[in-house]
């Protein structure tokens, strides 16, 4: 089956930032993860202004007042998995547990949320529409091998709302806003805590099969008035999918080109910002066996990168010094 480009670059954004080379939980700049698209619980944002509760959305669409237009909210939800010892009938959590040749840290995990609201016409949405997002709290134990121990995963709740609706600005161009809140109540000073009720790497996917989205970075000339009135806070909208298709927006929480794509000579998502593919690769490959334990026993998904980056082949590695995709006339 063919894959959906729309999704691979909504996953893409989705995990970025969610671990860093070298991707190792003793790793600096991987004691403060998931800075992307945070939508923050109110309380802590009062206290951190820089860490929002509330993310805006603002997108121009040309089309009937009848066309329907979804919007899918994602983010990610972290998880705190505890590596624990049995004793006995009970678990004892503890920092790092081997069982046989397998290593475990405790440290975060994340789990994917999604919540789509239905098909609705713009004439509806003039109306604002309201979705609320509650999500209960949860544990998950997971055994080991041989009765060692186990792996306990536990999320906190979460709570909040997606709102959603539209302007017509003139004939056959509207504004379509979207507002997604944090509601969930929140005391404590910790923002290790916070994250844990925070909707992380927070992004929206509009599409409205039978209109037309416009881009904001580069509007046509009637409408860079209108393109320049939409707000955006926290995201940066732009359309998805073949170009020249302008049926998908999406929401992103970091700056991207118009129509973005997955390089097709990329082995693997490395999380990583901007993913220069080769120079990771390179970097992971000259770990020591020391540092490669580490990362394999820090995540799940680090352990999946190092696993496919040290079956790549001559061939592969190859491929990924670069590639010329068009050539141009330079002015």
């Amino acid at each position: 089956m063919k894959a959906d480009p729309i999704r691979a670059i909504a996953d893409a954004v989705l995990y970025e930032g969610y671990i860093l080379w070298p991707y190792r939980r003793s790793a600096l700049k991987n004691q403060r993860r998931f800075t992307f698209g945070g939508v923050y619980p109110p309380g802590h944002s009062a206290r951190h202004p820089d860490d929002p509760s509330t993310m805006r959305i603002g997108v121009l669409l040309l089309a009937e007042p009848e066309t329907r237009v979804t919007a899918t909210l994602r983010f990610l939800h972290v998880v705190r998995r505890t590596a624990a010892r049995r004793r006995g009938n009970a678990l004892e959590p503890v920092d790092e547990l081997t069982v046989g040749e397998q290593r475990y840290l405790s440290w975060e995990e994340v789990t994917e949320r999604e919540l789509a609201l239905p098909a609705l016409s713009l004439e509806r949405l003039r109306a604002r529409q309201h979705q609320r997002i509650h999500i209960a709290g949860g544990r998950i134990v997971e055994p080991l091998d041989a009765g060692a121990g186990a792996l306990i995963r536990t999320w906190k709740p979460l709570a909040g709302e997606l709102l959603l609706e539209a302007a017509e600005l003139e004939d056959r161009v509207w504004r379509v806003s979207v507002v997604i809140r944090n509601t969930t109540p929140f005391g404590l000073e910790d923002r290790q805590q916070a994250l844990e009720q925070t909707m992380c790497s927070t992004h929206t996917l509009l599409h409205a099969p039978r209109g037309t989205f416009v881009s904001l970075a580069d509007p046509p000339p009637q409408l860079a008035a209108a393109a320049a009135g939409c707000r955006n806070v926290g995201c940066w909208p732009v359309p998805v999918g073949e170009p020249g298709d302008h049926s998908t927006m999406l929401c992103s929480p970091i700056i991207l080109e118009d129509y973005p794509k997955i390089a097709p000579e990329s082995p693997g998502d490395l999380f990583d910002g901007g993913e220069i593919d080769q120079l990771l690769i390179l970097n992971i490959l000259t770990l020591t066996d020391e540092e490669k334990a580490e990362m394999a026993a820090s995540d799940p998904r680090a352990a999946e990168i190092l696993r496919r980056t040290e079956a790549l082949t001559p061939e592969q590695l190859m491929s990924l010094h670069g590639s010329i995709r068009e050539f141009g006339m330079a002015r």
